[in-house]
């Protein structure tokens, strides 16, 4: 009898460690949430291990007799708590986030991790489908830290805090005078409306061939910078998941986190043609300003932005999020 055996390699994205001088902590995250860490926080701790859960994400097997416990709530909006754990009982406290759960996503590639050790803090980098290259801080690093694989495609569910969130200026505007650039917008335009909305295939080819019929075709081009979408993710290193954006509000929710009103919004982030929508749920304290964001508005926010992979997210047929727009 012959047995033929098949090597596989399988190896961990590319790890960037940290030292605790470079790693900046969650203070500026729980001033999202309260005025007062050093009475709230440790009271929503001390709360929530009344209801803990213990997320899984891509490890079926998590249980309390590992040397890291992460703990979670069942809500909306929550906190992921890391303890490190001796004879299956707690031995001390190692960190403490406040969470965003989001339902939308996109498949990505991790590239790399940038990662500290004594915090269990992670912060990803990946790459969608299409090309896009998204930090985010990682809910559950604790329980996937061995079991991430390079190159391979994961589906990613992404939620946000604001810092700040507000309507974009509908006054930013740029006036686009370049010829060529102007022929593209109108030939790109006149195409796809010829095509009943879709983009043909050789949509390049067909661009090269148009010509303007009137004067008026080739007249400037008004762009309303408050109606584009954007993401920029921070420059510092362990910091990427800090960032930028801009997009439509598709959906506006109410919740609650430790009896503080919270406003959920699905936020478009990036909108780019043949890929699929990089869709958000931001989660903002409900203030008078919050309130007034209506679905479809645009708005900029700055957010922490986070990634969560669960491992009954990965089969093809869940990763899709239908995404509609939800009345406010």
């Amino acid at each position: 009898m012959t047995i033929n055996y098949q090597y596989k390699n399988v190896q961990s994205p590319t790890k960037i460690t940290l030292t605790d001088e470079q790693t900046a902590g969650h203070a500026d995250h729980w001033r999202i949430l309260t005025d007062d860490m050093s009475r709230d926080v440790p009271e929503w701790l001390q709360k929530m291990i009344e209801q803990a859960t213990m997320p899984k994400g891509l490890n079926a097997n998590a249980s309390a007799q590992d040397a890291c416990l992460l703990l979670s709530e069942d809500q909306p909006c929550h906190i992921n708590q890391v303890l490190a754990m001796k004879d299956g009982k707690p031995e001390c406290f190692i960190n403490a986030y406040p969470c965003v759960n989001g339902p939308y996503g996109l498949t990505c590639t991790i590239e790399r991790m940038i990662v500290s050790d004594s915090s269990h803090d992670a912060v990803l980098r990946l790459r969608s489908v299409d090309g896009s290259i998204i930090y985010a801080f990682d809910q559950l690093y604790t329980a996937n830290r061995h079991l991430y694989q390079q190159s391979t495609p994961y589906f990613v569910n992404f939620s946000a805090w604001a810092h700040e969130i507000s309507i974009s200026d509908q006054e930013e505007v740029i006036m686009v005078e370049d010829q060529e650039a102007i022929r593209y917008h109108r030939a790109f335009n006149d195409i796809v409306a010829a095509n009943d909305g879709q983009v043909p295939e050789d949509i390049q080819e067909q661009i090269k061939g148009w010509q303007p019929e009137t004067k008026e075709q080739m007249a400037p081009v008004e762009i309303n910078l408050g109606h584009m979408c954007a993401y920029l993710f921070g420059d510092t290193l362990g910091q990427e998941d800090e960032a930028w954006c801009q997009g439509q509000v598709i959906g506006k929710q109410e919740t609650t986190f430790n009896d503080k009103p919270i406003i959920l919004f699905d936020v478009v982030i990036l909108r780019e043609q043949d890929a699929d929508p990089f869709v958000v749920r931001i989660g903002a304290l409900s203030t008078a300003s919050t309130k007034a964001i209506k679905v479809n508005n645009y708005v900029q926010a700055n957010i922490w932005l986070q990634a969560a992979i669960y491992k009954e997210n990965q089969d093809s047929k869940n990763t899709k999020v239908q995404i509609q727009t939800q009345a406010s």
